[in-house]
């Protein structure tokens, strides 16, 4: 019982890491795409395989746990922390300003 506890506690706590990652999905194209996406049409798509990082348009400086991939801001390995650019001067709650963008707090 308390190992069938124990593998339900890690994979929920799992599914919580991988909720807070920046998400993979296609991105509309500014310039090349950035490194583990592919063209396809206006659009920047995740390569198969899974070998694809959450990535953001880069305005100015790329956020905390983010690197600069031409005109994308793609997340580091090991982050997990999700980024949005950033409106107005000031962040939502649960969130802390990096430069231009706004990144959830863990």
């Amino acid at each position: 019982m308390l190992k069938t506890l124990l593998i339900a506690s890690g994979v929920l706590l799992s599914a919580s890491a991988v909720l807070a990652q920046q998400p993979v999905q296609p991105l509309p194209k500014v310039g090349g795409c950035p490194f583990g996406y592919y063209s396809s049409g206006s659009y920047c798509v995740p390569s198969p395989g899974g070998n694809s990082r959450g990535a953001i348009e880069k305005v100015g400086s790329c956020p905390l746990g983010f690197y600069t991939s031409g005109d994308y801001c793609v997340s580091s390995p090991g982050n997990d922390g999700e980024a949005i650019q950033k409106t107005g001067n000031s962040c939502p709650l649960g969130w802390f300003s990096s430069g231009n963008y706004c990144v959830k707090s863990r």
